[in-house]
């Protein structure tokens, strides 16, 4: 791509910038649309939380093996008509997503919307690395890029809650729909119609390899979403994913392994940078799953609203916002790889440990607001540079297989994140319900005492004496539950911080670490 003229001669480079990122900015919308209001979207299809997990984890699996493929398709067509047939193609997968409410037609839509997405990255990627001559100039594209994948949670989320408020879930798909046609006119508009690279037949294309790494990716992922729920090996479907994931890896690895020229370099994991990398975005997503259990507890313990509950996500925007200036300044000025990690990671750790003691009853948002913003600027200290770290050594050839590296880890670390959470939830949660359980027996003069007045409440309301038992022993049972539920919260924050303070440990320890990366030489933009 090194034929710059692809945009016309009057377009300023400032406004080819902001095109590309504008461009980019899809894969926000794809990701986020239904992640942003989780209970909603599962009611819509009449699905469980667990469904919809499943079909985003279809839909990130299907853009990480498409990467493989990418290259093909946009080496064969014009970059002008090949990147305004994807958004329009987005588009319309979008809006027909409004009227689909069959689960598993759903899900083709998201493997259908998962390749969409990873189609215009490379290509657009790597215009807008060519805008850039600097290296700081790449550090502030990409913390800005970045930035703003990072921000799309609670931004989407307060769009969908205004949108429920005032409108029907449809037209917020149709607005998601709608500024894809921004894409395509902005692109209509500012490229010319030539081709920027070799054109390369179709028939090349390794549908061999991309078949096996897409059923590898979304059996393995179907089995860490729903091995709680069908009793891990008890089931002989979880048995029979496990297989299909580990048999279809295995021949793809093999297959890559024995041809000359393979899809997926398995050099690249030579590199030290990488392997190390791909170690540290995989533990730290796993760490950024247990937001889902403060979340969690904003609404079924705290009882807040969606409205708030939206509000308070932009507190951990804003540390995102700070965590990515800081870690943009450091960059620039080549601090240590090792030092901006051990930072990162400490601040993470720090709000495991804080948050510990709010798993209570009831808190003030005053209370959680410091740790949040900490856990905000923990994330955003260490997203971009650890995707530069697990970059920057390797061959600017083996930037794609790099690049499939860098989301793998995202991928799977966020995957079975949600597993290890989910489980972790459901043991502890059981555990410590039985052991209070235990309490509210004839022989606990204190919880007998409790259940009276509390019957007597619900008589003096005008419940009959059998009713006013009923409700005063649920009344009990769900307040323990509650507090199992908080236990069972501290106990995994508690685990998590420890096992943080552990890879601090082993970061400093660690004499693979590179001190500054080579961003320009490098020329490495991934997603």
């Amino acid at each position: 791509m090194e034929d710059k003229s692809i945009f016309k001669s009057w377009v300023p480079k400032w406004a080819i910038i902001i095109i590309l990122f504008v461009c980019l900015l899809h894969s926000m919308i794809l990701l986020g649309v239904y992640t942003s209001n989780v209970t909603y979207a599962a009611s819509f299809l009449d699905i469980e939380p667990e469904d919809l997990q499943f079909a985003m984890c279809v839909t990130y699996g299907t853009l990480l093996a498409t990467i493989l493929i990418e290259s093909r398709f946009s080496s064969f067509f014009p970059a002008k008509n090949y990147l305004m047939a994807v958004y329009s193609l987005i588009g319309i997968t979008i809006v027909s997503s409004a009227y689909i409410t069959n689960f598993y037609v759903f899900l083709l839509l998201r493997v259908l919307e998962g390749i969409l997405m990873a189609l215009p990255v490379i290509t657009i990627r790597q215009l807008l690395i060519e805008q850039f001559n600097s290296k700081n100039a790449i550090i502030i594209g990409f913390s800005f890029y970045y930035g703003s994948l990072l921000l799309s949670t609670p931004f989407i989320m307060n769009i969908a809650v205004w949108f429920l408020d005032h409108y029907d879930w449809k037209y917020m798909l149709y607005v998601s729909g709608g500024l894809q046609v921004l894409n395509v006119f902005l692109i209509l508009v500012t490229f010319r119609g030539h081709r920027i690279t070799k054109k390369i037949p179709l028939y090349q294309i390794d549908w061999m390899s991309y078949i096996l790494v897409l059923t590898a990716i979304l059996c393995g992922a179907y089995f860490f979403v729903y091995a709680e729920k069908k009793y891990w090996f008890e089931s002989s479907q979880m048995v029979l994913m496990l297989m299909i994931a580990l048999i279809t890896g295995g021949l793809f690895i093999f297959k890559e392994l024995l041809v000359k020229r393979p899809t997926f370099d398995f050099e690249v994991f030579k590199y030290a940078n990488l392997r190390i990398g791909f170690l540290l975005f995989f533990l730290f997503y796993i760490s950024r799953a247990t937001l889902s259990l403060c979340h969690s507890a904003m609404f079924s313990i705290w009882n807040w609203d969606p409205s708030r509950v939206a509000g308070v996500q932009y507190i951990n925007g804003l540390g995102n916002v700070i965590g990515l200036i800081l870690a943009a300044y450091f960059l620039m000025k080549s601090v240590s790889t090792k030092i901006i990690f051990i930072i990162g990671f400490s601040l993470i750790a720090l709000f495991h440990f804080w948050f510990t003691f709010l798993f209570v009853p009831d808190v003030a948002l005053s209370d959680i607001i410091i740790p949040y913003v900490l856990q905000g600027i923990g994330v955003g200290f260490l997203f971009v540079p650890l995707i530069l770290f697990t970059t920057s050594s390797v061959p600017a050839k083996m930037a794609v297989s790099s690049g499939i590296v860098g989301v793998s880890g995202r991928f799977w670390g966020s995957t079975i994140g949600f597993c290890v959470m989910q489980n972790a939830m459901v043991f502890l949660n059981k555990k410590h319900f039985l052991k209070l359980s235990q309490f509210v027996t004839g022989e606990n003069p204190q919880a007998q005492q409790t259940i009276a007045s509390t019957a007597q409440s619900f008589a003096a309301k005008g419940y009959s004496l059998d009713e006013s038992n009923t409700l005063a022993l649920k009344k009990v049972f769900s307040t323990i539950s509650k507090q199992s539920t908080l236990l069972a919260d501290m106990e995994i924050y508690t685990i998590v911080g420890y096992g943080l303070v552990v890879l601090i440990i082993l970061i400093a320890c660690n004499q693979h670490l590179r001190q500054t990366m080579t961003l320009v030489k490098s020329k490495i933009w991934i997603g």
